[in-house]
């Protein structure tokens, strides 16, 4: 006659409580079957866009403080004067630099108009700099800065 548990590992050998060398197996198998985990993006967190060459710097901070943001999980959101929107990341290089490429949909809370696009960013010392593309609509050249870094001093001689 066999009972519960024996007929439980003759069924399954692999479950964690089965016991023995089957459990040690399982445990392997576990530890095997797992991703590596990613490294930590240089671009997650919340980027200040300072410059844009296609809009006016007081147009980018019309509504809110014009920003990116990269999430971990490869999304990310960004607003500069009435233009937001959601962004789909994914990180790479470019001359031999770290970059984000991007595409992304939203609109021009203006007027409602539904807009969308693509955009990459090379990541200079502390800097973003990049491009960001409106679909069928204005190109633009931004550089942005990490949200929590300082503004850098200024070149001109104090008196």
């Amino acid at each position: 006659m066999t009972t519960a548990a024996s007929c439980d590992r003759e069924q399954h050998p692999k479950r964690p409580n089965a016991g023995g060398r089957w459990q040690a197996e399982y445990q392997r198998s576990r530890r095997m079957g797992k991703a590596k985990p990613k490294p930590k993006s240089p671009f997650t967190g919340r980027w200040r866009i300072v410059s844009m060459s296609a809009w006016e710097d007081e147009y980018l901070d019309e509504e809110v403080q014009a920003f990116f943001e990269f999430e971990e999980t490869g999304s990310g959101s960004f607003q500069f004067g009435y233009i937001q929107g959601l962004m789909d990341c994914r990180t790479t290089s470019r001359e031999g630099k770290p970059a984000v490429e991007f595409s992304w949909e939203g609109g021009d809370g203006a007027d409602g108009t539904p807009l969308m696009g693509r955009g990459w960013a090379i990541l200079q010392g502390d800097e973003l700099s990049g491009l960001f593309c409106i679909h069928e609509g204005d190109d633009s050249e931004f550089v942005a800065r990490k949200a929590d870094q300082p503004p850098p001093k200024s070149k001109k001689p104090k008196r």
